[in-house]
């Protein structure tokens, strides 16, 4: 079995607390084979600056249950030293999910590649921000 491109994707949100307002998106995306969440960290950083890092396993039970719903299993690729950076990276009183995912949707494609001998020389993800900036130059 192939396994699609593996992408890091860290999402800050001010406060302190995860609404799980994103989950019906994310599980629309695990659902339709889009992505495979491979792993996933909460970080929480305090007004003290304090910082807590977290497995969806010290979630409270609502939390976990909704979670646990996109995520069938957590390898502990994302590690401890990397929550770190990111929450260091926060203002205070801010949070942040940490996630590891697999495009599934890319999966085929790649088994398609190595079979015709195929080999990727570059992927690159290009930020929002640049394509925003492209569309509108290109439209001026």
């Amino acid at each position: 079995m192939s396994v699609g491109p593996i992408e890091f994707l860290a999402l800050k949100f001010p406060g302190n607390e995860f609404k799980g307002d994103i989950l019906p998106a994310l599980a629309d995306l695990v659902k339709t084979d889009t992505i495979r969440i491979v792993d996933l960290l909460f970080v929480q950083k305090y007004a003290t600056d304090e910082i807590r890092v977290f497995e969806m396993s010290e979630l409270g039970k609502d939390d976990y249950e909704a979670f646990d719903l996109v995520v069938s299993h957590i390898s502990g690729l994302i590690g401890h030293e990397d929550a770190q950076m990111i929450a260091n990276a926060l203002e205070s009183n801010s949070s942040a999910a940490l996630m590891l995912f697999e495009n599934v949707w890319a999966s085929k494609f790649v088994e398609a590649v190595g079979k015709s001998k195929g080999e990727v020389i570059m992927s690159e993800r290009i930020p929002q921000v640049m394509v925003d900036e492209m569309v509108a130059t290109a439209a001026a």
